[in-house]
Protein backbone atom coordinates (compact mmCIF):
# COMPACT_ATOMS: atom_id res chain seq x y z
CA UNK A 1 0.00 0.00 0.00
CA UNK A 2 0.90 3.43 -0.43
CA UNK A 3 2.28 5.53 2.52
CA UNK A 4 0.95 8.70 1.16
CA UNK A 5 -1.00 10.35 4.15
CA UNK A 6 -4.19 11.97 2.60
CA UNK A 7 -5.44 15.45 2.86
CA UNK A 8 -8.59 15.97 4.46
CA UNK A 9 -10.87 18.52 3.88
CA UNK A 10 -12.41 20.57 6.27
CA UNK A 11 -14.95 23.38 5.64
CA UNK A 12 -16.27 25.19 8.58
CA UNK A 13 -20.04 26.78 8.08
CA UNK A 14 -20.53 29.14 10.23
CA UNK A 15 -22.65 32.58 10.98
CA UNK A 16 -21.00 35.52 13.27
CA UNK A 17 -23.09 38.48 14.08
CA UNK A 18 -20.58 40.75 15.23
CA UNK A 19 -17.57 39.33 14.30
CA UNK A 20 -16.45 37.34 17.44
CA UNK A 21 -17.50 34.08 16.53
CA UNK A 22 -15.56 34.79 13.15
CA UNK A 23 -12.32 35.04 15.72
CA UNK A 24 -13.31 31.66 16.98
CA UNK A 25 -13.86 29.95 13.43
CA UNK A 26 -10.71 31.36 12.18
CA UNK A 27 -9.13 30.32 15.00
CA UNK A 28 -10.52 26.44 14.38
CA UNK A 29 -9.30 27.19 10.24
CA UNK A 30 -5.70 28.08 11.87
CA UNK A 31 -5.66 24.30 13.80
CA UNK A 32 -7.09 22.21 11.51
CA UNK A 33 -4.70 24.00 8.57
CA UNK A 34 -2.07 23.54 11.11
CA UNK A 35 -3.31 19.76 11.35
CA UNK A 36 -2.44 19.45 7.74
CA UNK A 37 -5.76 19.82 6.46
CA UNK A 38 -7.13 21.37 3.18
CA UNK A 39 -9.58 24.59 5.42
CA UNK A 40 -12.88 26.45 3.49
CA UNK A 41 -14.52 29.34 6.06
CA UNK A 42 -18.15 29.50 4.09
CA UNK A 43 -20.27 32.17 6.15
CA UNK A 44 -23.69 30.53 5.78
CA UNK A 45 -25.35 33.95 5.38
CA UNK A 46 -23.56 34.70 2.22
CA UNK A 47 -23.37 30.94 0.85
CA UNK A 48 -23.90 30.31 -3.13
CA UNK A 49 -24.15 27.67 -5.29
CA UNK A 50 -20.43 27.04 -5.37
CA UNK A 51 -19.71 27.29 -1.47
CA UNK A 52 -22.89 24.10 -1.06
CA UNK A 53 -20.39 22.29 -3.68
CA UNK A 54 -17.82 22.90 -1.57
CA UNK A 55 -19.67 21.58 1.53
CA UNK A 56 -20.79 18.32 -0.10
CA UNK A 57 -17.35 17.55 -1.58
CA UNK A 58 -15.78 18.07 2.14
CA UNK A 59 -14.58 14.97 4.13
CA UNK A 60 -15.69 17.36 7.47
CA UNK A 61 -18.15 20.00 8.03
CA UNK A 62 -17.76 22.00 11.17
CA UNK A 63 -20.32 23.91 12.18
CA UNK A 64 -20.42 27.70 14.23
CA UNK A 65 -22.72 30.05 15.34
CA UNK A 66 -23.14 32.69 18.23
CA UNK A 67 -25.68 31.70 20.68
CA UNK A 68 -28.73 34.18 20.65
CA UNK A 69 -31.68 33.61 22.91
CA UNK A 70 -30.43 29.67 23.75
CA UNK A 71 -29.88 28.73 20.22
CA UNK A 72 -27.63 29.07 17.36
CA UNK A 73 -28.92 32.27 14.88
CA UNK A 74 -31.40 33.01 13.12
CA UNK A 75 -29.47 33.36 10.11
CA UNK A 76 -27.47 29.63 10.79
CA UNK A 77 -31.17 28.27 11.16
CA UNK A 78 -31.73 29.42 8.02
CA UNK A 79 -28.72 27.38 6.49
CA UNK A 80 -29.44 24.60 8.04
CA UNK A 81 -33.28 24.46 7.06
CA UNK A 82 -31.79 24.88 3.77
CA UNK A 83 -29.46 21.57 3.83
CA UNK A 84 -32.49 19.86 3.79
CA UNK A 85 -31.90 19.59 0.21
CA UNK A 86 -28.83 17.64 1.27
CA UNK A 87 -30.71 15.83 3.68
CA UNK A 88 -32.67 14.08 0.76
CA UNK A 89 -29.86 12.96 -1.27
CA UNK A 90 -27.70 11.78 1.48
CA UNK A 91 -25.32 14.23 0.49
CA UNK A 92 -23.10 14.81 3.82
CA UNK A 93 -24.21 11.03 4.94
CA UNK A 94 -20.69 9.79 6.88
CA UNK A 95 -19.11 13.42 6.58
CA UNK A 96 -17.22 14.47 10.03
CA UNK A 97 -18.88 17.16 12.06
CA UNK A 98 -17.77 19.18 14.71
CA UNK A 99 -19.00 22.77 16.35
CA UNK A 100 -18.06 25.45 18.10
CA UNK A 101 -20.05 28.89 19.55
CA UNK A 102 -19.58 32.08 21.49
CA UNK A 103 -22.24 33.89 23.27
CA UNK A 104 -21.26 37.16 26.46
CA UNK A 105 -22.40 34.97 29.56
CA UNK A 106 -20.12 32.41 30.72
CA UNK A 107 -22.68 29.54 29.82
CA UNK A 108 -25.54 31.73 27.75
CA UNK A 109 -26.90 27.97 27.38
CA UNK A 110 -24.15 27.71 25.11
CA UNK A 111 -24.53 23.45 25.42
CA UNK A 112 -28.09 24.15 23.48
CA UNK A 113 -26.47 25.48 20.57
CA UNK A 114 -23.67 22.21 20.57
CA UNK A 115 -26.73 19.89 20.74
CA UNK A 116 -28.29 21.84 18.32
CA UNK A 117 -25.59 21.02 15.71
CA UNK A 118 -25.39 17.82 16.90
CA UNK A 119 -28.70 17.42 15.97
CA UNK A 120 -28.30 18.68 12.89
CA UNK A 121 -25.13 16.68 11.96
CA UNK A 122 -27.23 13.32 13.30
CA UNK A 123 -30.15 13.74 11.01
CA UNK A 124 -27.51 14.25 7.52
CA UNK A 125 -25.88 11.25 9.22
CA UNK A 126 -22.54 12.52 10.11
CA UNK A 127 -20.25 11.17 12.51
CA UNK A 128 -19.78 13.68 15.76
CA UNK A 129 -16.22 14.77 16.57
CA UNK A 130 -16.18 16.01 20.50
CA UNK A 131 -13.74 18.54 21.54
CA UNK A 132 -11.85 16.14 23.76
CA UNK A 133 -10.29 17.89 26.17
CA UNK A 134 -11.24 17.64 30.40
CA UNK A 135 -12.86 21.09 31.59
CA UNK A 136 -9.92 23.61 32.92
CA UNK A 137 -10.26 26.70 35.43
CA UNK A 138 -12.31 24.12 37.83
CA UNK A 139 -10.10 23.75 40.93
CA UNK A 140 -8.33 26.34 43.01
CA UNK A 141 -4.94 26.11 41.33
CA UNK A 142 -6.69 26.29 37.80
CA UNK A 143 -7.23 29.44 35.56
CA UNK A 144 -8.72 31.56 33.29
CA UNK A 145 -5.93 30.82 30.61
CA UNK A 146 -6.53 27.16 30.65
CA UNK A 147 -8.04 25.33 27.89
CA UNK A 148 -11.44 24.36 28.12
CA UNK A 149 -12.01 26.97 30.58
CA UNK A 150 -15.74 27.05 30.60
CA UNK A 151 -16.19 23.06 30.94
CA UNK A 152 -17.48 22.09 27.62
CA UNK A 153 -16.98 18.75 26.11
CA UNK A 154 -19.22 18.81 23.21
CA UNK A 155 -17.62 21.25 21.41
CA UNK A 156 -15.35 24.27 21.87
CA UNK A 157 -17.28 27.32 23.46
CA UNK A 158 -16.16 30.85 23.67
CA UNK A 159 -17.22 33.72 26.01
CA UNK A 160 -17.02 37.18 24.73
CA UNK A 161 -17.90 40.41 26.80
CA UNK A 162 -20.95 41.83 25.38
CA UNK A 163 -19.51 45.74 25.37
CA UNK A 164 -15.86 44.87 23.82
CA UNK A 165 -15.32 44.39 20.02
CA UNK A 166 -14.02 40.80 18.40
CA UNK A 167 -10.61 41.80 19.22
CA UNK A 168 -10.98 40.80 22.90
CA UNK A 169 -11.86 37.05 22.52
CA UNK A 170 -10.28 35.85 24.69
CA UNK A 171 -7.13 33.81 24.02
CA UNK A 172 -7.90 30.76 26.00
CA UNK A 173 -10.78 30.18 23.84
CA UNK A 174 -8.89 30.71 20.55
CA UNK A 175 -6.56 28.05 21.81
CA UNK A 176 -9.28 25.71 22.51
CA UNK A 177 -10.58 26.48 19.33
CA UNK A 178 -7.69 25.62 17.52
CA UNK A 179 -7.38 22.29 19.32
CA UNK A 180 -10.75 21.40 18.10
CA UNK A 181 -9.88 22.33 14.07
CA UNK A 182 -6.22 19.98 15.26
CA UNK A 183 -8.60 17.17 16.28
CA UNK A 184 -11.23 17.62 13.71
CA UNK A 185 -8.44 17.21 10.89
CA UNK A 186 -6.43 14.61 12.55
CA UNK A 187 -9.60 12.44 13.35
CA UNK A 188 -10.89 12.89 9.72
CA UNK A 189 -7.27 11.92 7.95
CA UNK A 190 -7.94 8.60 10.09
CA UNK A 191 -11.14 8.44 8.20
CA UNK A 192 -10.07 9.01 4.92
CA UNK A 193 -7.11 7.20 5.24
CA UNK A 194 -8.93 4.21 6.63
CA UNK A 195 -11.88 4.40 3.93
CA UNK A 196 -8.79 4.78 0.91
CA UNK A 197 -7.52 1.06 2.82
CA UNK A 198 -10.94 -0.31 2.27
CA UNK A 199 -10.98 0.44 -1.18
CA UNK A 200 -7.70 -1.05 -1.60
CA UNK A 201 -8.49 -4.59 0.03
CA UNK A 202 -11.79 -4.47 -1.96
CA UNK A 203 -10.68 -4.00 -5.46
Amino acid sequence: MSGITPTPVVSIAYHSGYGHTAVVAEAVRSGAADAGATVHLIKVDEIDDAQWELLDASDAIVFGSPTYMGTASGAFHVFAEASSKRWFGDAWQDKVAAGFTNSASKSGDKLHTLQFFQVLAAQHGMNWVNLGLKPGWNTSTGSENDLNRLGFFSGAAAQSNSDEGADAVHKADIATAEHLGRRVAEHTRVVVAGRAALAAVSA
